[in-house]
């Protein structure tokens, strides 16, 4: 529970079953990513089936991410599954090939590439392993000559370094694909490579119209996004530093930078924020992750990431608790590396427009100039506890709610734990003191402990919190 940074988890093979569903959140998941890129809508339906019965049985609140596939921009499918290219050959990427490719050219998903190119442009498969250089585009024809050899197979994406692609943010089957997410009212909803805000508003439209009420993340992964980074961030709730791709269109020499900026970019904006992709890769086949790794999801965590994600090590590795383990571990240690806020931090220098909003930051201040042992927000919405999450506290901050999609959706922010809570009272001070009693329950704190504690007077009512309280456990008890 007094974990600060959240865990991502992305399900597949490995992580199907019910059992190892309750070992992956007793081992530390808080939010589990349904890839889209895999599987039909009855698949999705039925994970997510046992992962709110798998939450269930262990007595734990886990969100669900809904990660969209997004343009296909891949090659086709290639004799005998594979081809090994040299470099110096020529290499034909076919729009209009429909047989099997083999070593002189193979067919294209994306049928639009040829339009996209021109000579000299420069095209990167299998997430940049391969490089071909774009001596003419002859028709539906993209003649190239491969710079980085090595193996090709099937299906294998393409990117165009600097960016450039064309190919839209969402597909049909992204747009069918939303629809699916909001049946299985997933609490966010991942948009793959957008290119601007208006990707982003297309979707939220999009989601509204199907019923849904996810909140929006945009996976940054596009050289092109990079420019307009902050109107995407304005657009969005939500933000994943989807390193792969990103690296593969900006070069991997500009994503650690870049990935900072994000992350500082996100939390002044009062969004969320996932750092993403082979953070523990080679826990697919390995019990224990490499120094380097370590480094890595330490360095993200210190960086001020919401959350950290796991993709191929949960959802087809052969250790997917250990990888759940070690990353929980790993996070924890770096969180104890962490400086607390101060007076002299931007957000406590901020101006703010809203009293809720003002009530967080004092709760925050409070908490970062007295001793309490942890920081209590009754909500409804779920803004309170998002502002309390930007800046670290140094202590927990609990969550308390009775509605449904509040707690899950809480699950991504960093600092905070969800807790389901209600009372027939709608007097503040009668619901402070159950809330009080609750906490004591579940022994997240006892009597003589110091507490911060937030509330609205008007009970039960979104974005009206406007008291603050500094409580001791239990003096109520001795009134």
């Amino acid at each position: 529970m007094l974990r600060r940074t959240k865990i991502v988890a992305t399900l597949g093979p490995a992580s199907s079953d019910q059992k190892v569903l309750e070992k992956m959140i007793l081992a530390g998941v808080d939010v589990v990513r349904m890839n889209f890129s895999h599987g039909t809508a009855q698949d999705h339906v039925a994970r997510v089936e046992k992962v709110r019965a798998a939450a269930a049985a262990c007595g734990r609140i886990i969100g669900i991410l809904a990660d969209l596939q997004g343009p296909k921009i891949r090659v086709g499918k290639i004799e005998n599954d594979k081809i090994i290219l040299k470099q110096g050959d020529t290499f034909i990427l076919d729009a209009e090939w429909t047989g099997l490719g083999n070593q002189e050219r193979v067919g294209l998903d994306y049928k639009d590439l040829p339009n996209d190119v021109s000579k000299g442009s420069v095209l990167l498969l299998n997430d940049g392993m391969l490089e071909f250089d774009v001596i003419e585009v002859k028709g539906a024809q993209i003649i190239c000559k491969v710079v980085c050899g090595g193996v090709l197979s099937n299906n294998k994406g393409i990117n165009r370094k600097g960016g450039g692609l064309t190919a839209p943010a969402l597909t049909d089957k992204d747009k069918e694909d939303i629809k699916t997410a909001a049946l299985i009212k997933a609490d966010y909803l991942a948009i793959s490579f957008p290119r601007s805000a208006d990707d982003m508003q297309l979707a939220r439209k999009l989601m509204q119209a199907a019923g849904g009420k996810s909140l929006l993340m945009a996976k940054i992964e596009r050289a092109e996004a990079i420019a307009v980074l902050d109107e995407i961030i304005d657009a969005s709730d939500a933000i994943m530093v989807a390193r792969g791709d990103l690296s593969v269109e900006v070069g991997d020499a500009a994503v650690p930078g870049l990935q900072k900026r994000m992350i500082r970019m996100a939390r002044a904006k009062n969004k969320l924020v996932i750092t993403a992709t082979q953070m523990m890769e080679s826990m697919i086949t390995n019990p224990i992750p490499t120094r380097a790794e370590v480094s890595d999801v330490a360095n993200a965590v210190l960086d001020g990431t919401d959350a950290v994600m796991l993709s191929a090590e949960t959802a087809v590795g052969d250790y997917p608790i250990e990888t759940i383990k070690s990353m929980a571990r790993i996070c924890i240690k770096a969180e104890s590396e962490m400086e607390d806020i101060s007076t002299s931090h931007r957000l406590l220098q901020t101006k703010f427009t809203r009293i809720d909003q003002a009530i967080a930051m004092s709760a925050l201040y409070a908490a970062s100039h007295f001793t309490v042992k942890a920081i209590v927000a009754l909500t409804q919405s779920g803004s309170t506890p998002l502002w309390l999450s930007r800046m670290n506290a140094g202590v927990p901050i609990f969550a308390l709610t009775p509605i449904e999609s509040t707690l899950s959706k809480v699950t991504l922010f960093s600092g905070v734990h969800p807790i389901a809570f209600s009372t027939t009272s709608q007097l503040p001070s009668v619901e402070l003191r159950a809330a009080e009693d609750e906490l004591v329950r579940l022994r997240l704190v006892q009597e003589g402990d110091m507490i911060v504690m937030t509330i609205g007077e008007a009970v039960g009512k979104a974005g009206y919190t406007n008291t603050m309280k500094i409580v001791r456990v239990g003096d109520h008890r001795k009134n």
